[in-house]
């Protein structure tokens, strides 16, 4: 069996070294994509949740206006506890509705914000264990 010169050594490994090196290029371009990706995802979310905010501060102004205006032609007693109970029921099923309305942008803005990076993590990993 022949040796190898050291050329021939030198030759070998400066091309797996290259090949090494093309693959961290290849993956620092895809994470950088993916950074890219996810910035621009989390942004078009964090969009809708903030318009998602406006509309419930613009719609909670409106009920608090109607709330008022009704409080104010209240004529007795037992009217105004009717009203009151009207009042509390809509609030709660409107907080719950609402909250639940922004806990689901909120899960979104968080999916579209990490998934091209999970994306990338996964492709990594699955090369490295090729």
């Amino acid at each position: 069996m022949a040796k190898a010169t050291v050329e021939e050594v030198a030759k070998t490994n400066a091309e797996e070294l290259a090949k090494g090196g093309e693959a961290a290029a290849k993956m620092m371009k895809s994470g950088a994509e993916a950074v890219t990706e996810s910035g621009a995802a989390s942004s078009a979310a964090i969009q809708e949740l903030t318009k998602a905010y406006q509309e419930l501060a613009m719609r909670n102004a409106k009920n608090l206006s109607v709330a008022m205006d009704a409080i104010a032609k209240v004529k007795s007693p037992p009217e105004l506890f009717a009203l009151q109970q009207k009042l509390m029921r809509e609030g709660v099923e409107s907080a719950i509705n609402d909250s639940q309305t922004i806990a689901r942008l909120t899960g979104a803005m968080f999916t579209a914000a990490f998934e091209p990076i999970k994306k990338q993590i996964e492709t990594v990993q699955k090369t490295t264990q090729r």
